[in-house]
This record gives structure tokens, C-alpha cells and sequence, in this order.
């Protein structure tokens, strides 16, 4: 069955669509979080299979992204995402065995959320962006910057996005080419509807971009997210699952090594054969399958 509710608070309201029962208050929550370009729809080949096995599962249209509606405070820090999905979670009521699912920006919220101390989540599965500590290990600079190269040409748009005005200009073609790019093979053409119905309009695409501003900038979050968004450079402390795709145009597969390393006891990490970026969308069977495999059933 699938739903939606609205998580209210001072800063931002986030829609979110729901599958699974949610009559049974028992059941842990599975909070899905997405990124960029994408929307919560980016979930709903994955998110039936989870419900189905006995999980709630909510996905909320991050801060920016219609319906949910922009940051009061012009804060797109990931702090403020982390608390975003914190605020799901108890909108859900949390139960103790609940997962983060996290997929580029959410990923990397995911991280944070991971990373952090008396995190209320049980576990955590980060997809297709590797944590930032991965890259932060000394005896394998050579061989990471060795991929600096190629990985400078794919994150282009991130330079890119911190150019004044032209940026502003560039939705209805960036994003299209990103889904080209980053799944090739896979047909895209109804995600990119969505993501243009979702931040195609001037001041949802500034919010999309304030996501690589704030981060790329450096500029310090509200008080209200400080103490979170400290966490997010930080190695996950909970049990956590990293995917990553074989045919990801974004980021290498080949990053997965360095992710093993500075995952926790009871982490785990897979490459999905086939996958490109938006492997829960051109490769929903495996990547369902793996996600499972590592939270267990629902019930």
C-alpha cells in the first residue's frame, strides 16, 4: 500500500511517500532518503519489495524539492538533511530496529547519520557515494590519486555549480545528461520528468545547487544543525551496507575497496553487476535483494 505524510517543522515541511502497513506500529521504519537529480519517486522499485517483507518504508522529498517546500533559513548544509530525516523518523515513530537507506546526497546524510554518536538507527546502507573517510586513508594515496584524473572530468558539474548565473540557467539540460551519463542504458525519460516537476522551477533548482554551495563553500549551517553536521566527514560507527554499480558514470565502482576499509564489524559492501548510478532504479531486483539481505525481515 502506498501513502504519503507530512513531517512539519520550523525550518522545512517534507512531504514523504510511504509503502508498507502502517497500521502496524511494530513494524521498523525504513527511511529512504534520495539524491541529485532525483526525487522519493527514485524508490518505488525498491521500496515494494521492502514493504513486502515487512518494513515501513518512507521516503521524503528532500529539503527543496516540491512538494516539500525550501529551507526557511536557506540551509541545504548536510546537517540539516540529517535532521530532515531524524524528524521522519520520529513523524514514523521509531522502534528501535529501524534502517537509514541513503543514495548520493542521501548517502552521504546517511553517513553522518551513521557516523554519528546515539544515532537511533540500527543500521545503515549507503549507496554509490563512498564515505569521505575512505578517502582519507595515507597508505593508499597513490593509488587514489590516480583516479583523481578521471574523477575530475565526471564531477564536473560540481565546478560548474558554483559559477554565478549560468548555473541558474541549466536544469533542462544538466539533468538530462546526468541520467544519460550516470545509468547508461537505462531510460530515464520518466525520473527526469520528475525531477525537473520537482526542481525545475528557478528557486527549487538554486535549492538543489545551495546542496554543492553549501558544501563545496564550506559555509558553517544554522546553529540548530551544527552539532550534526559535524559528523558527516566521519567513518560510520553502525553496522552498514555500502552499493555501489558496476556501470556508474558518476563514481568508479573500484572506490568500494577503500569503502571496506573504514566500514565497522558488521558492515558489509557489494558491487552490483550491471548497476550505474541509479542502481535502485536500473538494477531495483539486485539492489532489493542486497538491502535485504543485510536488514533482515521486517517482521
Amino acid at each position: 500500500m502506498t501513502g504519503q505524510i507530512d513531517v512539519v517543522g520550523d525550518d522545512v515541511t517534507l512531504r514523504a511517500l510511504t509503502w508498507g502497513d502502517w497500521d502496524d506500529r511494530d513494524a521498523p521504519v525504513a527511511v529512504c532518503l534520495h539524491g541529485f537529480p532525483d526525487t522519493a519517486h527514485g524508490w518505488r522499485k525498491v521500496a515494494p519489495q521492502l514493504a513486502d517483507a515487512g518494513w515501513r518504508v518512507v521516503a521524503p522529498f528532500m529539503r527543496g524539492y516540491a512538494p516539500s517546500s525550501l529551507s526557511a533559513e536557506g540551509s541545504y548544509h548536510v546537517g540539516a538533511l540529517m535532521d530532515d530525516a531524524l524528524r521522519v523518523l520520529d513523524a514514523a515513530g521509531p522502534t528501535g530496529r529501524d534502517v537509514i537507506i541513503g543514495h548520493d546526497w542521501g548517502a552521504i546524510a546517511a553517513t553522518g547519520l551513521a557516523a554519528m554518536p546515539g544515532s537511533p538507527f540500527d543500521k545503515a546502507v549507503i549507496m554509490s557515494v563512498p564515505p569521505s573517510a575512505a578517502f582519507r586513508q595515507r597508505s593508499d594515496m597513490a593509488r587514489l590519486a590516480a583516479q583523481l584524473p578521471r574523477q575530475l572530468r565526471r564531477s564536473w558539474y560540481i565546478l560548474f555549480f558554483q559559477l554565478p548565473w549560468l548555473p541558474e540557467q541549466s536544469a533542462a539540460r544538466v539533468v538530462p545528461k546526468l541520467w544519460r551519463d550516470w545509468s547508461p542504458g537505462y531510460d530515464g525519460a520518466e525520473d527526469v520528468r520528475l525531477v525537473l516537476d520537482a526542481i525545475g522551477a528557478p528557486e527549487r533548482w538554486r535549492a538543489a545547487l545551495g546542496y554543492y554551495r553549501a558544501t563545496v563553500r564550506n559555509s558553517r549551517p544554522p546553529a540548530r544543525y551544527a552539532e550534526l553536521h559535524r559528523h558527516w566527514l566521519s567513518a560510520p560507527v553502525l553496522p552498514t551496507l555500502y552499493l555501489h554499480g558496476t556501470d556508474d558514470g558518476c563514481a568508479s565502482s573500484d572506490y568500494t575497496e577503500w569503502v571496506r576499509q573504514v566500514l565497522p564489524t558488521g558492515s558489509t559492501a557489494h558491487v552490483i553487476d550491471g548497476g550505474g548510478h541509479f542502481l535502485q532504479l536500473d538494477q531495483p531486483a539486485a539492489t532489493a535483494e542486497r538491502i535485504l539481505d543485510f536488514i533482515g525481515s521486517g517482521r
